[in-house]
């Protein structure tokens, strides 16, 4: 049988195209090496023993090569460009719930309101197991393509729900991506806007609630930018510009690249220049959502509050290659108005273990607000009011990763279905429950310490040596849980604000855990403290 072979057009198309190796040296050892690549993959294709797949080759070659470089370089092949698309749209046709596969397992994460998902039924913690006629134990590829359609599209749904096997119909239809999923009046003057993504539509939905708030009467806004991964960097120019003048440069870009160095200046006539503002930030706050926080706080327009921010500092773009694929490419790095640049990781340096090197804090450099307060490059954007409410333990953050708090909720639920709209009461049994649940489920947290325990029974296993240290090995993993069971009870408090905030969406879907938020959150109500004392508000602002 004849083979038929796709040649690395891509690496070609990239080669020959516009004036990317223009102002280098350096064509000719590309050119070289990408000779070099394709005589090696033309000759492995030939030769090769059993029959291979050019595609998946290449697919694997292409992200493997990426992935030396940043976690944000990265290649799409045709069906990836889709997914990119429709997370910068805002719109796509789907069944309206986060999804995720872990262990082999597609889980309902989280329905969104009267979207096909909820409508058909489902709930957080539900196993789908056949889509159709495709049982997905026998499943290999992604298994969300095949939640997709035409709008109307009526999909055969079998799930297992705490131990038994249900059946739904689920009916596909338009799911919009709000950015702003939420606003409301926290007190009689304070207004509270969630950004919880920067797509096409962040700055016309954070106009739009700005606009409805201060008719409701609010004097003063608090911005909620915690989580908020970020996106497209013009959205956050035009929400800087909601609260900064026409003409102000709010972030610049610097590339080896000169037609990548930009300066991204505000264009339209501002919403409101005087209104008080407090942004909130924690480490997922990242990439356009540090721009808006790092440009308002170098303008002096705004208080940050909260914890340090991811520190991403790095801007990307897409760029169309043949056959319908892309390239999301680091082009440049970013600069606040004052000059900083925050990236936290430093990727052309790795350690032993791969992983990039995080900036140093002495290696921070000083720069001044437009008002002559100090602040720092790299590492993110420090607040001006550091909370420490906003930051994660490892423990808890392992039991969210881990999905340990998810999966206790999810019986929690099925226990009190009566709970409804009031706000579930988690206490200390509950904690305790938790904690038995997560004994009895052999709960592991992979800390890097029981990570490299593991790693060296592993060994010990090769080596045949398990046997003679299995009473040591034992003691130490002994040791290691009560450990971990000591950092459960000192966090205590943290863990169980993360099931009750779990837990509420539950019941009351993310909308409730919004209004929860806005009278109980620690950081909103400090921050509705803070625009309350205007002369405390002022004095950080104009602080030297």
């Amino acid at each position: 049988m004849k083979k038929k072979y796709v040649m690395p057009l891509l690496a070609v198309t990239v080669l020959f195209t516009g004036t990317a190796f223009t102002y280098r040296d350096d064509f000719f050892e590309i050119a070289k090496q990408i000779e070099i690549f394709t005589t090696l993959f033309k000759t492995v294709n030939t030769n090769y023993v059993d029959e291979t797949n050019p595609g998946e080759l290449m697919d694997k070659a292409i992200k493997s090569m990426l992935a030396d470089l940043d976690p944000y370089t990265n290649y799409f092949n045709e069906a990836d460009v889709v997914k990119f698309k429709i997370n910068n749209s805002g719109e796509y046709t789907g069944i309206g719930a986060l999804i995720t596969r872990k262990d082999g397992k597609l889980i309902i994460k989280e329905p969104y309101k009267d979207y096909p998902a909820d409508k058909a039924g489902l709930k957080a913690g539900d196993e789908i197991i056949q889509i159709g006629d495709v049982v997905l134990a026998d499943f290999k590829e992604d298994a969300s393509e095949l939640l997709k359609g035409s709008k109307n599209t009526k999909i055969a749904l079998k799930y297992i729900r705490q131990g038994k096997t249900l059946t739904t119909d689920l009916i596909l239809n338009q799911v919009e991506l709000n950015a702003v999923p939420y606003f409301a009046m926290v007190n009689g003057t304070t207004g509270y806007i969630v950004l919880s993504q920067f797509n096409a539509k962040a700055a016309s939905e954070t106009k739009a609630a700005l606009i409805d708030l201060k008719g409701q009467g609010a004097t003063s806004i608090i911005l909620d930018l915690r989580g908020n991964p970020g996106g497209l960097l013009n959205e956050a120019v035009n929400i800087c510009n909601l609260f900064v003048p026409q003409g102000e440069t709010i972030v610049t870009t610097k590339s080896k690249n000169e037609k990548y160095n930009m300066n991204y200046t505000t264009k339209n006539n501002p919403v409101d220049l005087q209104i008080p503002l407090v942004v909130l930030v924690d480490g997922k706050s990242a990439s356009a959502s540090e721009i808006v926080a790092g440009a308002l706080q170098d303008l002096d327009r705004a208080v940050v509050v909260g914890s340090r921010s991811f520190g991403k500092g790095l801007v990307q773009r897409p760029i169309d290659l043949t056959y319908g694929t892309q390239v999301k490419v680091t082009i440049s790095r970013y600069y606040t108005p004052s000059g900083r640049c925050i990236q936290a990781l430093d990727y052309t340096h790795k350690d032993a273990d791969g992983k990039a090197i995080r900036v140093d804090a002495k290696n921070y450099n000083a720069f001044k607000t437009k008002g002559g307060r100090t602040v720092y490059d790299g590492g993110g954007i420090e607040p001006d009011v550091a909370l420490d409410e906003t930051k994660t333990s490892a423990i808890a953050d392992a039991l969210v990763r881990k999905d340990g708090i998810f999966n206790y909720a999810t019986q929690y639920y099925y226990k009190n279905p009566t709970v409804g709209t009031a706000i579930p009461n988690v206490t200390d049994a509950d904690f305790e429950a938790l904690k038995a649940y997560l004994k009895k489920e052999k709960f592991e947290f992979d800390t890097e310490t029981e990570k490299k325990l593991k790693e060296v029974l592993e060994v010990a296993k090769t080596e045949k040596v398990d046997g003679s240290i299995s009473t040591e090995y034992q003691a130490l993993l002994t040791a290691l849980q009560k450990s971990e069971e000591k950092e459960l009870n000192a966090h205590k408090t943290e863990i169980k604000q993360l099931l009750t905030d779990e837990l509420i969406k539950r019941y009351q879907y993310k909308e409730g855990l919004y209004k929860y938020y806005t009278t109980s959150n620690t950081e909103i109500k400090k921050a509705t403290a803070l625009l309350a004392d205007q002369a405390g508000y002022k004095k950080i602002l104009t602080k030297k």
